[in-house]
């Protein structure tokens, strides 16, 4: 658990197998005279590539790790068996239904083994917060933190963003804690040193380095891939620790490596680049969640045969793949249709970047917070043309608007709710006239995960009060949690109905009711 493997990378699309070649040059010379077709090489010196520049020693990194060292910190995660196992298991309830209630003294416990993980993290600000992976972290019951003095704090979850594989924590020091700043990914060249530092297994610190093989990698492991590429080691228990240059900076969160045979690294490994992990963190920290720009079209990429058909311009660099994205559909009342987009244009640039394939487009919008006005270059039967629009709330045009139960302030119950609709009572075996809303996702370490609410769960009341749609059940939740009140829930499991009562630090506060009883599965959201 604590490293992630993308090993499906090298076997996707099949197997490549690279052959060596043998470059053989003869030059036949006669008694005559040279050799009436030789080349004369110097007639090609005008496009040699002459690299310039100053002899370099390797670098010496002591005196950066030395510095940098006292914020890297161990991470372990207490996570359950079936959340490892049943990872991606959708609305799975393991465990099943209870053929009879149980009395109070009898309640069901979790039967589940209880696995350590572990890995690393940073240390960003003095009052204690943590950046790793999400990975790291995910469905955990219990989370602890070991800085580099060997002192073990108790870690709370404060957000987790499975799309980018980050996570933030939040621990309690006595004295201010050393930190790290973060750098700025964007001005990173392929060619420059980095030292990737984690602090694996507790024994210390652990330090590799190596250069940057390239920016903005796409490895296929999520919407908004976009790594740094690095040759230096990235090793078992190193998830989370980050990637420094030279002169300090945090300029990446090591994430990944490529493993053919799911061993140990052979030199490919990637981080989370800065500019993505300012972004995501500053967003857990304020509200536990990440909110994400929403333009509303389906893109794809041009082949050369398109891009002939549309009428656009030759790459600049013969040979070169087209660039842009080509729009498929636009979504109705979303605001690429509110710029006048439409299907068949192709999308060549986004705010003043670049835009080369359908993914460098849904990198660019992610990264933009709803309400902020943009301009897209585009092209219109070979012609090309300007718009302006203010772009959305990816989370409300997918449906999740006002499904979390969640205050303002960061303060949060830490589940997503769905409606009940015919279909769900179909999946969950339950009587169509079966009222409430359904759990669709829980938040590891909330309030509502340290309760045992379980993704579906349907929760039929909230304080008394009958709901039947998400958004009553927020308002209601809300008013609880803004007063500070533990919240009464009454919730539908496996045809048994019980009480489950959250207090706003978390703990459960209530007596199971009705006929039955019981302890929740952890989730990841």
């Amino acid at each position: 658990m604590s490293e992630k493997s993308v090993t499906n990378v090298c076997t996707r699309g099949g197997r490549r197998n690279w052959t060596k070649a043998l470059l053989a040059g003869c030059m036949l010379v006669s008694a005559a005279g040279p050799w009436a077709g030789s080349v004369s090489w110097a007639d090609n010196t005008s496009s040699m590539i002459k690299p310039s520049g100053p002899a370099q020693r390797i670098p010496d990194f002591v005196e950066l790790v030395k510095q940098v060292k006292p914020a890297v910190v161990s991470i372990t995660s207490m996570i359950r068996s079936d959340a490892v196992e049943g990872e991606g298991g959708g609305m799975g309830m393991g465990g099943g239904p209870f053929p009879f209630p149980f009395p109070f003294q009898m309640m069901p416990q979790p039967s589940k083994q209880l696995i350590e993980a572990r890995g690393s993290g940073f240390v960003i600000s003095a009052d204690g917060y943590v950046v790793t992976n999400n990975h790291v972290v995910k469905g955990a019951t219990k989370v602890t933190v070991t800085l580099d003095d060997g002192t073990t704090l108790p870690a709370k979850v404060v957000g987790r963003d499975g799309k980018t594989d980050l996570a933030l924590l939040k621990v309690t020091p006595t004295q201010k804690l050393p930190f790290i700043e973060l750098g700025e990914s964007d001005d990173v060249q392929p060619g420059e040193w980095v030292v990737a530092v984690g602090n694996p297994y507790g024994l210390g610190g652990t330090v590799t380095a190596g250069i940057v093989s390239a920016r903005g990698r796409d490895i296929n492991e999520g919407p908004y891939d976009n790594f740094i590429q690095v040759d230096a080691p990235i090793n078992r228990g190193n998830s989370g620790g980050p990637l420094f240059t030279q002169d300090g900076k945090v300029v990446g969160v090591n994430t990944a490596i490529l493993s053919p045979s799911g061993g140990g690294s052979i030199g490919i490994g990637f981080a989370i680049p800065s500019d993505t992990v300012r972004s995501v963190v500053d967003q857990l920290r304020k509200t536990g969640h990440v909110v994400r720009g929403y333009l509303g079209v389906n893109a794809q990429v041009i082949s050369p045969v398109m891009a002939s058909a549309l009428n656009l311009p030759a790459p600049a660099v013969a040979g070169a793949p087209p660039a842009g994205a080509l729009v498929a559909s636009v979504s109705p009342d979303s605001p690429a249709e509110k710029a006048g987009l439409k299907a068949e244009d192709v999308i060549t640039d986004f705010n003043g970047q670049k835009i080369a394939t359908p993914h460098d487009l849904a990198v660019r919008v992610a990264a933009v917070a709803p309400g902020t006005q943009v301009t897209i270059g585009f092209v219109r039967a070979g012609k090309a043309q300007t718009a302006t629009t203010k772009i959305g709330n990816l989370a409300s045009a997918t449906g999740d608007a006002g499904k979390t139960a969640s205050t303002t302030g960061g303060q949060h119950l830490g589940v997503a709710l769905a409606p009940l609709n015919r279909d769900t009572r179909q999946q969950l075996g339950l009587p169509q006239d079966t009222h409430g809303v359904v759990v669709s996702d829980v938040e590891a370490g909330s309030p509502a995960d340290q309760a045992g609410i379980r993704p579906g769960d349907v929760i039929q009341s909230v304080g008394g009060q009958q709901v039947d749609m998400p958004k009553a059940a927020v308002v209601l939740v809300k008013a609880a949690m803004a007063a500070k009140k533990p919240v009464l829930l009454r919730i539908l499991r496996d045809g048994q109905s019980l009480f489950i009562a959250i207090s706003p630090d978390g703990s459960a506060a209530g007596q199971p009711a009705d006929n039955g009883a019981g302890s929740g599965d952890d989730d990841d959201n």
